[in-house]
């Protein structure tokens, strides 16, 4: 018996019944990859499904994680060919101009393991994460491995909250996206706070530079 799906997720019911588990690939794997689909809604609604026995749960999981393996991965190919000349060219126009890219390249290259790891549960992230490694220039094999270990992660907790809490599933998401929003707000000010000290940082070094120099002995004739 098809399920009846509460809010958000009913509007994606009809992918589900005409597409099924193509429809969670296609759109686990954009939403991985840069372009703002509901992959994780639809994924949550598959679960619902797979819960009330229309659909296998098994099935579900493995073309989930296989579709954010997929996205990310097509991310990171992105972000390392041609990536960090976009940004150089356009990256005033998407809020990252150099100053600021600099801070966020830096705190990548320091936390990219953990980033890549649970992105996936901050939307904005999701769909950049992969690229980000890419453009930062992440080493591929330590990209892959947290890769495959925070899609597992992802499709898993979402997976077993949508089979487990059925069509209950509707206020439990509304809680968990409010409280991603405060999570999202966090990480945005860690990095306006690493922006503001490394600005700060070079105009003190820009002041003090020229009084520190060394000074030249006059000539003596």
């Amino acid at each position: 018996m098809t399920p009846e799906l509460p809010g958000a997720l009913a509007r994606l019911a009809p992918l589900l019944e005409h597409y099924g588990y193509a429809a969670v690939f296609l759109l686990v794997l954009l939403d991985n990859c840069l372009v703002p689909v509901p992959g994780q809604t639809l994924l949550i609604a598959a679960a619902v499904y797979a819960g009330a026995g229309s659909l296998n749960l098994a099935a579900v999981v493995a073309v989930a994680v296989l579709g954010a393996v997929v996205g990310d991965t097509l991310g990171y190919v992105i972000g390392r060919t041609g990536g960090r000349a976009f940004i150089h060219r356009y990256g005033r126009y998407v809020l990252l101009p150099p100053d600021r890219f600099a801070s966020v390249e830096a705190f990548f290259t320091r936390n990219g393991g953990k980033v890549v790891l649970f992105s996936r549960f901050i939307d904005g992230l999701r769909q950049t994460s992969g690229a980000l490694a890419g453009i930062t220039g992440m080493r591929w094999h330590r990209f892959a491995a947290y890769n495959v270990a925070g899609a597992v992660l992802w499709v898993g907790v979402w997976a077993g909250l949508g089979y487990s809490t059925g069509t209950h599933i509707g206020a439990v998401y509304t809680e968990v996206i409010r409280y991603q929003f405060y999570v999202l707000a966090l990480l945005v000010a860690g990095v306006a706070v690493l922006v503001t000290r490394r600005v700060l940082r070079r105009r003190r070094a820009g002041r003090d530079g020229p009084a520190d120099a060394p000074k030249t002995a006059p000539k003596t004739d």
